[in-house]
């Protein structure tokens, strides 16, 4: 029995009405039911690391994403649609393909040379780790390395995300710098950064660390290092021995 200052046991249900489920939170400030007087009780929120999850947005997408997905498959067929991309997600006015790294190449080339299509620029090449995100747990079939490419057709102004997941044993996607000159040195600072190999690229080699560098900076589990830092006659440890770290 809890008393009127013990709010144990209305946290245990707030936070089970808000834990998260698939990669998605439900509510905010931990309050559910009557208590909500935020108007939020209806907001979902991807959890960190959400990406990983196997959500997939339903048709129609609104705006041009209908229009841009048709067109695509009317470029690659139907066959190589799907068996190209793993699946679609359209948030926060984005829209992003998920897509095999096999049939990535084939994707880029139509996206970019296809009269109805014209995504001539490819603005960014980024690596994310989503290990220990506080998401979905990263598994063989949810890989924890992904690779986003951001795409702007400049004919159309339109922007679409492509996005492919490796696993760090196998984390090898094939170079797109033959269709878009723009990913150069952007896949070498993801290769540098977040160890992903890009088979084809012409010179693959670290942008940004020395070329003997033991690690990627940038991986989640990548240790934090450091030196210890003398302050006033005190000394502060690197991070990766003080407390809160380990």
């Amino acid at each position: 029995m809890t008393g009127p200052g013990d709010r144990s046991g209305r946290d245990d249900a707030a936070e089970g009405a808000n834990a998260p489920s698939g990669g998605f939170r439900k509510g905010a400030f931990g309050v559910s039911g009557s208590g909500d007087t935020s108007g939020f009780g209806g907001l979902v929120r991807v959890e960190p690391g959400g990406a990983v999850a196997l959500h997939s947005t339903d048709r129609p997408y609104g705006g041009y994403f209908d229009e841009v997905t048709d067109a695509l498959i009317e470029a690659v067929g139907q066959a190589t649609y799907d068996a190209a991309v793993l699946r679609v997600l359209v948030d926060r006015g984005e829209i992003t393909y998920f897509v095999v790294r096999e049939h990535l190449l084939t994707l880029a080339q139509a996206l970019r040379d296809d009269e109805a299509l014209r995504f001539e620029l490819l603005s960014s090449v980024s690596g994310v780790d989503y290990l220990d995100s506080g998401g979905p747990v990263a598994t063989p079939d949810r890989p924890r390395l992904h690779v986003v490419y951001h795409l702007t057709s400049m004919t159309y102004r339109r922007r679409i995300r492509l996005e492919v997941a490796v696993t760090a044993e196998d984390p090898h996607v094939p170079s797109v710098t033959g269709i878009y000159p723009t990913a150069d040195w952007q896949e070498r600072e993801t290769f540098d950064m977040f160890g992903v190999v890009f088979d084809g690229h012409p010179s693959l080699t670290r942008i940004l660390m020395p070329d003997d560098w033991d690690g990627h900076p940038q991986r989640k589990d990548y240790p934090l290092g450091g030196v210890p830092v003398e302050y006033k006659g005190a000394t502060i440890p690197p991070p990766d021995t003080r407390r809160a770290y380990r």
